[in-house]
């Protein structure tokens, strides 16, 4: 199954990797690679995350990358990944 980053999730991703990056150039590269890479498992197991409890519904997924939680949407023929959201924040940016 193709994955597409929306375009929301990659700025999520560079606010991180820029963020990180001013302790560590080399831990920001890390952390984004390890994100990026959770596309890899979408690809093979579209489902394999849990149903985001905020949202309820069963195309709404999540995979923990942490302490990220890499969001996504399962399609017929996709998996959109939504946003990279920090797992301590309350509000993910997605209307239930």
């Amino acid at each position: 199954m193709t994955v597409v980053w929306t375009e929301t999730a990659l700025e999520h991703i560079a606010a991180i990797k820029q963020f990180i990056s001013q302790t560590s150039l080399i831990y920001a590269e890390q952390v984004a690679d390890r994100i990026l890479d959770r596309g890899k498992q979408l690809e093979t197991f579209p489902e394999s995350g849990r149903v985001v409890p905020e949202v309820g519904k069963p195309d709404i997924r999540e995979v923990i990358e942490p302490p990220y939680r890499v969001i996504y949407r399962v399609r017929k023929d996709r998996v959109e990944v939504l946003a990279v959201v920090h797992a301590r924040r309350a509000d993910i940016g997605i209307a239930p």
